[in-house]
């Protein structure tokens, strides 16, 4: 995904926290326009530091006020285990400076992150997945009354660099979010796997199996993204009357494919909102 430099006047950036969503979303920003000089990072790894100095040129520090004290928009990317500390330690800073929020942590809820900080600010939670890594992510975004439109769109802009975006009405659908598209390239990354094993217990080599498996998987995503039936009428349109296609098809329907997919992904979104309510315990 890319997005042009001009909207937002290049506000400045903190990233606290500089792992691979973080490394994803700065390496997006930079290729969409986005200036070295609008851009620091925290990070408590000394070898994350020098390797984003040196393959992003964007300055660095293993002290997360150092870099938040100058930014417009501060990028919440810890772990949810440590975001309490991070904001509990950065609050006065925070209430001071009232930036922009945006958070990138799985779990951590608009009123308990706020709680921690200790004041009401424009905050923004975003669920990215995996594939921004190599910036074909899709994101849910939540956005609470204090933020404006120019925070909607100075967030959407940083997301848009390394996935497609959507807007939620309520800060609940996170949690569906994060079952269907957060989870969701481990569900088809299982597929795959179990499709590449029986390539090759069917006397394919795990190269061409590999190769085949990862091409389908491709081809029917761009294929799916391109047309304009859904993805139920493509696969009837692939089904012959007694073929091959239906002949698996109603192997894993008659084996409780529906069940075990809708069942998978409800119950990683209840875990979210498990996840959610324990992190953000008192």
């Amino acid at each position: 995904m890319t997005t042009s430099s001009q909207a937002t006047n290049s506000p400045s950036l903190a990233f606290v926290g500089g792992g691979n969503m973080a490394t994803s979303i700065i390496g997006g920003l930079l290729q969409s326009g986005r200036a070295a000089e609008f851009i620091r990072v925290s990070d408590p790894s000394e070898e994350r530091r020098q390797l984003l100095a040196k393959e992003y040129g964007i300055e660095c520090s293993d002290d997360n006020k150092a870099v938040v004290k100058t930014a417009n928009i501060v990028v919440l990317a810890v772990k949810p285990q440590m975001m309490r500390v991070v904001l509990e330690d950065l609050s006065l800073l925070l209430q001071q400076k009232k930036p922009l929020v945006i958070s990138i942590a799985a779990g951590i809820r608009t009123k308990d992150a706020l709680r921690w900080i200790g004041a009401d600010l424009p905050f923004i939670r975003v669920m990215p997945n995996t594939p921004a890594l190599v910036n074909l992510g899709a994101s849910g975004l939540y956005a609470n009354q204090l933020s404006n439109e120019t925070h909607k769109v100075q967030t959407a802009e940083i997301m848009r660099s390394v996935s497609e975006v959507i807007w939620l009405e309520t800060e609940q659908l996170i949690d569906s979010v994060t079952g269907v598209s957060g989870s969701g390239p481990a569900y088809f990354f299982r597929l795959m796997e179990l499709m590449i094993e029986e390539a090759e217990s069917n006397g394919l080599s795990t190269k061409d199996a590999q190769s085949l498996v990862l091409q389908t998987a491709l081809g029917a995503a761009s294929l799916a993204m391109q047309s304009a039936h859904s993805a139920g009428e493509l696969r009837r349109q692939v089904t012959s009357p007694n073929g091959t296609t239906q002949a698996g098809l109603e192997f894993m329907e008659k084996h409780h494919i529906k069940e075990t997919i809708r069942g998978g992904v409800k119950a990683a979104i209840l875990r979210s909102v498990e996840l959610s309510d324990q992190l953000g315990e008192e």
